[in-house]
């Protein structure tokens, strides 16, 4: 998809993950950035300190970042499209001096860092693939830094084959071999990579809110969507957005039966999830599913 479909419904700064909203009434680019900021004071990003955000996307976590908290930051995906705008953003913001934006595998970075995030990234790992993850993210902090993993997880506890895959529609059509485990599993694996948990906070009806406002832009550029994406892809989206609404909302499954592509199968199902979790930790690890998390040593563990 192109930078500029996502431009239709996310907000301004192309957040694609739970927003914040503090107090319910704000409109989806104000809690996008009350999102980013209850990150970086949680995790007490001070000026001058090196931040590695995993899997950045378009770049919004480090330029706040280094916009309002005077760290220097380095943002590393995938995606070349993001690549590029991310780029180009941190270029206008004129902050070429203190962010910089890779297009890098995480497990490839070199040296520590005083804070790591990882937003919406972490359920694109992998069951099987977790405690080589956390255990990374551990060599990449110095000994007193911190973490922050925001993810989505399963409310299956045992993190069973539906929910890690997400539900057979997303699987196949929207984030193929994405796996969704339950929060159980995920702290385990935390502390297996050598972090240690120290905050764990429940977004999931923030994320009820962010999808209202997504599927409603959405809706309301519809046409303009329609422009840039070919039909299957225009209808796939919209019964994502509409029907993960609901799902995160009654945190049940839902049955989407009629609005697939034509030639595909009429029966996928939703599966349950509880989004989303951050963990903060040090050496120890904090998760806020969203997740936080620190980098464990013999310093005191302490709850933010």
């Amino acid at each position: 998809m192109s930078n500029e479909f996502y431009q239709l419904w996310l907000d301004k700064n192309m957040v694609y993950s739970c927003a914040y909203f503090e107090n319910g009434d704000e409109d989806i680019d104000t809690a996008q950035l009350k999102k980013i900021d209850h990150i970086l004071t949680k995790i007490q990003v001070q000026p001058g300190h090196r931040l590695l955000d995993i899997g950045c996307g378009w770049g919004a976590l480090v330029i706040r970042t280094a916009q309002k908290f005077g760290a220097k930051c380095v943002g590393v995906t995938l995606s070349e499209n993001q690549f590029r705008l991310a780029t180009q953003r941190v270029k206008d913001a004129g902050l070429e001096g203190q962010v910089e934006i890779r297009l890098q595998d995480y497990r490839d970075i070199p040296g520590q860092f005083d804070r790591i995030t990882s937003v919406g990234m972490f359920e694109h790992v992998g069951r099987k693939n977790l405690l080589e993850y956390f255990g990374r993210i551990r060599d990449l902090l110095v000994d007193d830094g911190i973490a922050m993993n925001h993810g989505i997880t399963s409310s299956d506890a045992d993190s069973g084959e539906r929910s890690l895959g997400g539900g057979e529609f997303i699987d196949k059509y929207v984030f193929p071999d994405g796996e969704l485990p339950h929060i159980s599993l995920a702290l385990e694996s935390m502390q297996r990579g050598g972090l240690e948990a120290v905050d764990v906070e429940s977004l999931r009806r923030h994320y009820a809110h962010t999808l209202d406002a997504w599927a409603d832009h959405f809706e309301e550029n519809a046409e303009a969507a329609k422009k840039l994406v070919d039909d299957e892809h225009f209808r796939i989206w919209r019964v994502y957005l509409a029907g993960l609404r609901v799902c995160v909302r009654k945190r049940r499954y839902i049955d989407l039966s009629g609005d697939l592509p034509q030639g595909r199968a009429q029966r996928e199902d939703f599966a349950v999830v509880a989004p989303v979790y951050a963990g903060i930790s040090t050496r120890q690890a904090a998760l806020s599913f969203e997740c936080d998390a620190y980098n464990a040593g013999d310093r005191p563990v302490f709850r933010i």
